[in-house]
């Protein structure tokens, strides 16, 4: 449902001629001509599609999406399903969304997902979120300041059956407030994190479901170490990243409790291509990787808008099943 949504004012709709009428020779008919559409400037503007198929070689699966926007980029229709490598077709979606509204319709499980929201003022946000074959949802009343660091959430369930929960956001650090229930009885659950500038360094505090999780981040321009620790738990871990140059990395991590380690070295000569090499002793797992494409982003700002990746995975305890895996995602803009 995260949708971009389109802050732009709409354009005016395109100018229509009024109907005419008009008699044949013999004047015992008369017919109704059709209003004819001048569109001003490109048309794709009115009704942009945007097609992506992706395969992924572990499942045989091809993954496939397609969005329209329409009525001048006020709203947009999009679609999605999964094509196995028998033919059949799974998990089926068609959304509609705008701006303040957003349906979701899956047809596999039969249901619809309703998202509404509405501006107010002095900065609050109205939005409702509807589930509608379980017939609940969620009511959010969000407000910002002028500084956006500052943002106070309140929400609740529809219908209730319990005390509201309230996020509050600041620049060091988030405190969430939230009615559980624990031992047959409710009782009001407080996790959060503050953050703050310490040696040269960023010192965080982390509480969540009675643990206690304290990391301090020292980064300069060839190195960033992690140290961590847990409470009750004490369990202690490290990490570490050595940038030797812009192209080459080495990033390493150490569980000080399982002895568990991992190694990733990354090679980027350009911004489009990199190559990773990596070890995992927990699942005792070797893998190289090569990605044509930014890793973390879609295929649209990819080399001709094609996003691959191949990975080999070698597993320590038995070589002969290695593998070699792929991934290609592939945009088309109409």
């Amino acid at each position: 449902m995260g949708e971009d949504l389109v802050e732009a004012p709409p354009s005016p709709p395109p100018n229509a001629e009024p109907l005419q009428t008009f008699s044949n020779e013999s004047k015992k008919s008369r017919f109704i001509s059709l209003p004819r559409i001048k569109f001003d400037g490109d048309w794709r503007k009115y009704a942009a599609v945007k097609v992506s198929s992706e395969f992924d070689s572990e499942g045989s699966v091809f993954f496939n999406k397609i969005s329209a926007r329409v009525f001048d980029g006020i709203a947009k229709i999009k679609g999605s399903f999964q094509r196995s490598g028998s033919g059949e077709i799974r998990s089926p979606q068609l959304g509609f969304v705008t701006k303040y509204l957003s349906v979701l319709y899956d047809h596999e499980d039969r249901n619809t997902l309703v998202t509404a929201s509405a501006d107010l003022p002095k900065r609050l946000q109205l939005k409702l979120v509807t589930d509608v074959q379980a017939q609940q949802g969620e009511l959010k009343l969000l407000t910002s300041l002028a500084d956006p660091r500052y943002r106070a959430e309140l929400s609740c369930d529809v219908p209730s059956i319990g005390l509201p929960r309230a996020v509050v956001t600041f620049p060091n650090g988030e405190v969430k407030l939230e009615d559980e229930i624990q031992d047959q009885r409710r009782v009001l659950s407080i996790n959060g994190f503050v953050a703050g500038k310490f040696m040269n360094g960023l010192c965080m505090a982390g509480y969540n479901d009675n643990n206690v999780n304290l990391k301090y981040k020292y980064k300069d321009e060839e190195m960033t170490i992690v140290p961590s620790i847990s409470f009750p738990s004490k369990e202690l871990s490290l990490g570490f990243k050595r940038q030797f140059n812009p192209l080459n990395k080495l990033s390493y991590f150490y569980d000080f409790n399982s002895t568990a380690w991992s190694a990733v070295y990354k090679h980027q000569p350009i911004d489009d291509f990199k190559v990773k090499v990596g070890y995992d002793s927990k699942v005792r797992l070797g893998w190289a990787s090569a990605w044509v494409g930014k890793e973390n982003l879609g295929a649209k700002k990819a080399p001709m808008k094609v996003k691959f990746q191949v990975m080999l995975q070698v597993p320590q305890d038995d070589v002969k099943s290695s593998a070699v895996l792929f991934r290609v995602k592939k945009r088309v803009d109409l």
